[in-house]
């Protein structure tokens, strides 16, 4: 009698717990990280592409088109001295290849233009995130060194430089910072195109994307004769608190 009260009360104990979902990972993907300059004109390079046929399959080609400045949306245009580094030069590199596609861009706004403008947006993350190789290329790895154990020794050279030239291309320093890169292209309060590209961006770099315009910078409180370190040396100290923009997701 006791033994079967015990099995009813585990019964009871089991289905009176509710289980969370199991967390699991996406599939292995890649993700470029900009890290110069020629990264932002390879960017303009595939918009000014992307805008161009867009332009030819709707039958624009002819319709003179304006690059708009923009500061968070559409209806928010910068104020001078208020873009980031990134936000003007990347303006001057579209301008540049929409030129070279052939593209009819204006300098000032007509009534009949079409709008091109773009919008980026920093995501800060403050949480630890792990980093793992492309799945089966450690089983590669030692499949290959007992493969080759015994192959010429000429052989074995050029496998082992194949092998490092491998590691070189994918060593890429972990990043906690990311950028979202929308460009729209508008006509009489219609999109005509639409994409956003996404990217990793070096920790220290995010104010090359981080318009002055915003006022939610994080500013550290401090007592009269306390010396501010900068934000770039607390992020390379390790002070999971000390943080790029407040308003960016996380």
């Amino acid at each position: 009698m006791l033994k079967k009260a015990f099995y009813i009360f585990t019964l009871l104990l089991l289905t009176g717990c509710s289980r969370i979902p199991e967390p699991i990972s996406y599939p292995y993907t890649q993700q470029p990280k900009m890290q110069a300059v020629h990264h932002w004109n390879v960017l303009a390079n595939d918009v000014a592409n992307r805008i161009n046929n867009e332009l030819i399959i709707n039958d624009y080609m002819e319709t003179p088109v304006y690059v708009k400045t923009t500061c968070g949306d559409e209806d928010s245009p910068c104020e001078p001295y208020e873009t980031s580094s990134f936000n003007e030069a990347f303006r001057d590199l579209l301008l540049t290849e929409l030129v070279s596609f052939g593209v009819p861009v204006q300098q000032q706004v007509t009534d009949d233009s079409i709008i091109v403008h773009y919008k980026v947006q920093i995501v800060y993350h403050k949480a630890i995130r792990i980093r793992t190789i492309k799945p089966g290329l450690i089983t590669a790895i030692a499949t290959g060194v007992m493969v080759f154990r015994d192959a010429p020794h000429q052989f074995r050279t050029i496998a082992t430089a194949g092998l490092i030239d491998f590691m070189n291309q994918t060593a890429v320093m972990e990043s906690s910072h990311e950028v979202v890169i929308s460009t729209s292209m508008i006509s009489r309060d219609k999109y005509l195109f639409r994409s956003s590209d996404i990217y990793y961006i070096n920790d220290r770099d995010f104010m090359h994307y981080y318009d002055s315009d915003d006022k939610t910078l994080e500013i550290p409180l401090i007592s009269p004769g306390t010396s501010i370190i900068p934000t770039e040396e607390k992020n390379s100290a390790g002070d999971s608190t000390t943080m790029g923009p407040e308003n960016t997701n996380i």
